[in-house]
C-alpha cells in the first residue's frame, strides 16, 4: 500500500497516510520563517515499518521547500537530523546548541 506524507494546515500537522487510512501525524506551527514541531506519532501497531522516517523526510522536505528553519523539539525529528547531518542545516545555526545539533554537521 502506498505511504504518502500530506499538509493538512487547517489541523497543523502533517499526516501520512496508507492508502486513505491516517497511520501517523507530526505537528506544527509556522511563525517568522520557523516551523515549529513539538510531536510526532505513528500507529504503534505499524512500528519498524519506517513510516516516521518517511514522515519526518517529508515534513523536512516540505520545510526546506517553503525555506524554513526548523526548531526540532521532538525528540524523534532531533534524531532523525543527527541521523542525517545533510538536513542540519535547516536548524538555524543559534538555535543548534539548544537541541543538541552544535556538532551533527561535521
Amino acid at each position: 500500500m502506498e505511504t504518502t506524507v500530506v499538509d493538512v494546515p487547517e489541523r497543523g500537522r502533517f499526516e501520512v497516510r496508507q492508502g486513505e487510512r491516517v497511520v501517523g501525524l507530526a505537528s506544527y506551527h509556522v511563525e517568522n520563517g520557523q516551523m515549529t514541531l513539538p510531536h510526532t506519532e505513528v500507529d504503534p501497531s505499524l512500528g519498524g515499518q519506517g513510516i516516521g522516517k518517511a514522515l519526518v523526510a517529508g515534513v523536512l522536505s516540505a520545510a526546506r521547500e517553503r525555506g524554513l528553519t526548523v526548531l526540532p523539539y521532538c525528540s524523534f525529528v532531533r534524531h532523525y537530523i543527527q541521523q542525517h547531518p545533510e538536513l542540519v542545516d535547516l536548524v538555524a545555526v543559534g538555535d543548534r546548541p539548544h537541541f543538541g545539533l552544535e556538532t551533527a554537521d561535521r
